[in-house]
C-alpha cells in the first residue's frame, strides 16, 4: 500500500521517531493510552512506596512473597478468562476491574478498621497492579503493530509512560500533603476509566488505518484468543527464546531489590506524607530524563545499533555504577543507580524487551507474556528480597560488598541481552513467527 504525502504532524513526529504517514494517528492512540495508564498508577505507587519504611526488611520480604502467588493465581485467573472473553472485550475488561478494586480500597480505607492489614493488602495489590496493567498494554500494542514498525515506533510510543509517570508524582507532591492519600485511589479509578474509549478507538484504528489485520493468530478481533487456561506457563518453561525473556528480567529484577531495599531503609526516618513526597520527586526527575531518552534515541539505537547493543546497553551502564558503589559505597551513588536504572529501563530495555513479542504469536502474548511480565518478575522480586535480606541481616555484608555480587549480575545480564537480540533478529521480519510458540532447534 502507498503511503500519502507526509503533513506537518507527521513531519514533526518524524523528529522523534522514523514514522509513516498511515502510522500517525495509532501511534498517537497508543501513546495517548500508556499516558494515562502509567499517570493512574504513579498516582498509586509513592503512597504504596511510602508505607514499606514502616516495615522491616522481613516484613516487606514477606510481602514480595506473598506479592509472587496473588501474581501467579491472578496471571492463572487471566489465562481463563483469555479463553472465555472476545478478544475485543480482554484488554479493556482488565482495566474496569482494576478500577473497581480501587474503589473498594478506598471504601475500606475511609472505613479506619484494621488499617494495617489494608496497608499491606494495598501494597500487594499495587504491586501486581504495577506489571499487571503495563504487560497487558504492550500485549496489545504487539498485536497492533507489526515487528518493523515496533522497532520504528516502541521507543516513542513508550515515551507516553514517561509522560504520565510524571503527572502522577507531580499531583502526589501537590495533593497528598493536604487532601491524604485516599482520594487518589477515586482519581486513579476514573483515569482507568477513561482509558476504555482509547481502546476501542485503538482496536479499530489497527484495522482500519495501520491495515495490520494479518499481524495475530486467528479469524478476528472478536473471536476468543482460545487454548489452554494454563498454556502460558507450558509454553514458557519449554520455549528457550521465552526462558531467556525471563531470565532477562529475573536479573534486573535482581538490581532492582538490592536498590529498592538500601533507598526504603534510608528513608525511615521520614513522617509517610514526607515519605511519599520525596519518592513522588524520584519518580519525577527520572521520568523527566526518560521522555528525551525514549522519544529521540530508542528507536534509533534499535534500528541503527540493533537490538543486541540495545538490550545489552542498560546492564552494562549499571554493571559500572555498581563497580562505582563497591568502590565508594555512599547514598548518592544509590540514589544515581536508582536514577540510571529506572530512566533506563523504561526508555531503553522495556521497550527494547517488548520488541521481542512481536515474533510470537497471540496466543503467546497474551498467556506466555504475563508469566513472564508478572509471575517471573514477581518471583525474582521475592527471591532477590530474601537473597538480599540473607546477604545483609545473615552475612553481615555491607553496602560494598553487595554492589560487587550486583556487578557480576550485571555482566550475565548483559550477555544475555545480546544473545536474546540475536535470536530475534534470526526470525521472520514480517509478522508473527508462529514457529517460535514450540521448542526452538539450537
Amino acid at each position: 500500500m502507498s503511503e500519502s504525502k507526509p503533513n506537518a504532524l507527521q513531519r514533526l513526529l518524524s523528529l522523534a521517531c522514523d514514522i509513516h504517514p498511515r502510522e500517525v494517528t495509532a501511534t498517537l492512540t497508543s501513546f495517548l493510552l500508556v499516558l494515562i495508564l502509567m499517570g493512574a498508577y504513579y498516582l498509586l505507587r509513592p503512597l504504596r512506596d511510602a508505607m514499606a519504611s514502616d516495615w522491616s526488611d522481613a516484613e516487606v520480604s514477606w510481602l514480595w512473597t506473598f506479592t509472587f502467588f496473588f501474581s501467579a493465581v491472578a496471571v492463572s485467573l487471566y489465562g481463563t478468562a483469555i479463553t472465555r472473553i472476545r478478544f475485543h472485550y480482554l484488554v479493556p475488561g482488565v482495566y474496569g476491574f482494576f478500577a473497581a478494586s480501587f474503589v473498594l480500597f478506598y471504601l475500606g480505607a475511609a472505613s479506619d478498621q484494621h488499617p494495617v492489614v489494608i496497608d499491606k493488602a494495598f501494597y500487594v495489590w499495587i504491586s501486581v497492579f504495577s506489571l499487571f496493567h503495563i504487560s497487558v498494554f504492550w500485549s496489545f500494542m504487539a498485536d497492533t503493530f507489526s515487528k518493523p514498525q515496533s522497532k520504528r515506533l516502541f521507543g516513542f510510543i513508550g515515551a507516553g509512560a514517561s509522560v504520565g509517570a510524571i503527572g502522577g508524582p507531580a499531583a502526589v507532591t501537590l495533593l497528598a500533603g493536604d487532601t491524604g492519600t485516599q482520594p487518589l485511589l477515586l482519581v486513579a479509578a476514573v483515569l482507568l476509566v477513561l482509558t476504555l474509549p482509547v481502546i476501542a478507538l485503538l482496536q479499530r484504528q489497527k484495522n482500519t488505518v495501520l491495515h495490520n489485520e494479518e499481524v495475530h493468530v486467528g479469524q478476528g478481533d472478536f473471536d476468543y484468543v482460545g487454548g489452554n487456561p494454563l498454556s502460558g506457563f507450558v509454553d514458557f518453561v519449554r520455549n528457550p527464546y521465552l526462558l531467556g525473556i525471563g531470565l532477562f528480567i529475573f536479573f534486573y529484577t535482581a538490581i532492582s531489590s538490592f536498590v529498592y531495599f538500601q533507598l526504603k531503609n534510608l528513608l525511615a526516618d521520614y513522617d509517610e506524607a514526607t515519605r511519599a513526597q520525596i519518592w513522588a520527586a524520584m519518580d519525577l526527575v527520572v521520568n523527566t530524563l526518560t521522555i528525551l531518552i525514549a522519544a529521540f534515541a530508542t528507536g534509533r539505537m534499535a534500528k541503527h545499533l540493533g537490538l543486541p547493543f540495545t538490550l545489552a546497553s542498560v546492564p552494562v551502564f549499571i554493571g559500572a555504577g555498581m563497580l562505582m558503589l563497591a568502590a565508594a559505597p555512599m547514598v548518592s551513588v544509590v540514589v544515581a543507580i536508582q536514577v540510571a536504572r529506572r530512566a533506563g529501563n523504561y526508555a531503553i530495555s522495556r521497550p527494547a524487551r517488548e520488541m521481542l513479542f512481536t515474533a510470537v504469536d497471540r496466543e503467546t502474548r497474551f498467556k506466555a507474556k504475563p508469566v513472564i511480565d508478572i509471575v517471573v518478575y514477581r518471583g525474582g522480586d521475592m527471591i532477590n528480597a530474601w537473597g538480599f535480606t540473607a546477604l545483609t541481616q545473615g552475612l553481615g555484608l555491607g553496602m560494598a560488598a553487595v554492589a560487587g555480587v550486583g556487578a557480576v549480575i550485571a555482566a550475565v545480564w548483559a550477555a544475555l541481552g545480546i544473545y536474546l537480540g540475536r535470536r530475534f533478529n534470526g526470525m521472520k521480519d514480517d509478522g508473527p513467527a508462529k514457529a517460535v510458540t514450540a521448542v526452538p532447534a539450537d
